[in-house]
């Protein structure tokens, strides 16, 4: 059946994964003749912000103008003497209920059946405000549970998913953690692949490639570190890094300390991430935290070898040691610099590698993974 489906994230354009998922959630919805509409909480600067196109098939809606202001809690005598703070959490909210109740708006319009996926905890407390009555409520969380528990964003699942009618992680593993920390409604939901070529790069030019944003959790000062120990070896390699981020001006810095410039290529942000991989021969990822990886998706999607940190079971799902790429223990840069030598060195592992990964990525084809979507709607709509 078609139903109303609402996809609410903390930001419809931001950098990163959960926005390039839920544009092509929203797309694949809405080939199966379903109506979307992709909710934002706030905003994002300009120098975080995705390009996005001006046609798009579905609505997409920003509730504030601005960012709204940080929640804080008012400890003690001196918190509950603190008049100007008191008024300003009252005025926010305020601001909440309203914003919550345009939401209500949107989702009162909706027809029988409809559903609200919530893909970060942040958003979910505008939706927990808001009258969902006769909707499903799916929360998410796209990122591993540890890296979960190692931030603010644990507490939070536990305090606004416990009701939800499911919770959805990304793998089986993260699903198991979730339920022996006391979640009763939780399963799991990979990422689906953002392209299928009908044939693999044809990995003959000497380019290693990372896409990424340029942040701390992606690692690249690390990947830097792993380069600086690789490269010695091959002169006529080098490593492309596409991404754009605030670290951008200490990566840089960090790069000519190691003495790299001459290696390295900074691409800047990418519209064609299938151009930029089909252009390399090997995949490089080392991030210290990740949910399921959709770069390390289009990698393999693009027949490329990837060599990554073992740093979430996300990474360790898509990729199978060995078999379709090559797995460092986290942080291990001296490891991460073997594997990538190893696919510098060595064509045939290259190939067979990445041949592999251009089959066995199949699995999470968009049509497979769009069909489990609307299996889990049917179900909880019962």
């Amino acid at each position: 059946m078609s139903r109303d489906i609402f996809i609410v994230s903390n930001s419809v354009d931001e950098l990163g994964g959960v926005t390039t998922w839920s544009h092509q959630m929203a797309r694949l919805f809405t080939d199966r003749g379903h109506r979307v509409h992709i909710v934002g909480i706030a905003p994002v600067a300009e120098e975080i912000r995705q390009k996005l196109p001006a046609d798009l098939p579905y609505g997409m809606t920003t509730l504030y103008v601005t960012h709204p202001p940080k929640a804080r809690r008012l400890h003690g005598i001196k918190g509950r003497l603190n008049a100007p703070e008191r008024r300003r959490q009252a005025a926010r909210r305020a601001q909440m209920r309203a914003k919550a109740e345009q939401l209500s708006e949107l989702f009162r319009a909706a027809g029988p059946g409809a559903v609200v996926i919530v893909t970060q905890v942040w958003a979910m407390e505008w939706v927990a405000l808001a009258d969902t009555k006769g909707l499903s409520v799916i929360g998410m969380s796209h990122e591993s549970f540890e890296a979960s528990q190692k931030s603010t964003r644990g507490d939070r699942v536990r305090r606004w998913y416990p009701e939800v009618d499911r919770l959805l992680v990304l793998t089986p593993e993260d699903a198991d953690l979730w339920i022996r920390a006391g979640m009763e409604n939780v399963d799991s939901m990979p990422n689906p692949l953002p392209f299928m070529p009908d044939s693999p790069a044809p990995r003959t030019a000497k380019v290693v490639a990372s896409v990424g944003r340029l942040a701390f959790e992606k690692g690249v000062d690390l990947l830097l570190d792993a380069w600086a120990d690789a490269a010695p070896r091959h002169p006529d390699w080098t490593l492309r890094i596409y991404g754009a981020g605030v670290e951008e001006a200490g990566l840089r810095a960090h790069c000519t300390s190691l003495g790299l410039d001459d290696s390295v290529e900074w691409m800047g942000s990418t519209d064609d991430v299938l151009g930029a991989l089909s252009g390399a021969s090997v995949f490089a990822q080392a991030s210290r935290a990740e949910g399921f990886p959709i770069t390390l998706l289009e990698a393999m999607a693009a027949g490329l070898p990837a060599a990554a940190f073992d740093c979430a079971p996300g990474v360790r799902e898509i990729v199978r040691h060995g078999e379709d790429g090559l797995l460092a223990r986290l942080g291990n840069t001296m490891e991460l610099a073997g594997h990538l030598d190893t696919l510098m060195s060595d064509a045939a592992t290259r190939d067979r590698l990445g041949d592999e990964a251009f089959r066995s990525v199949r699995r999470y084809s968009s049509a497979e993974i769009t069909d489990r979507w609307e299996k889990l709607f049917d179900f909880l709509e019962r």
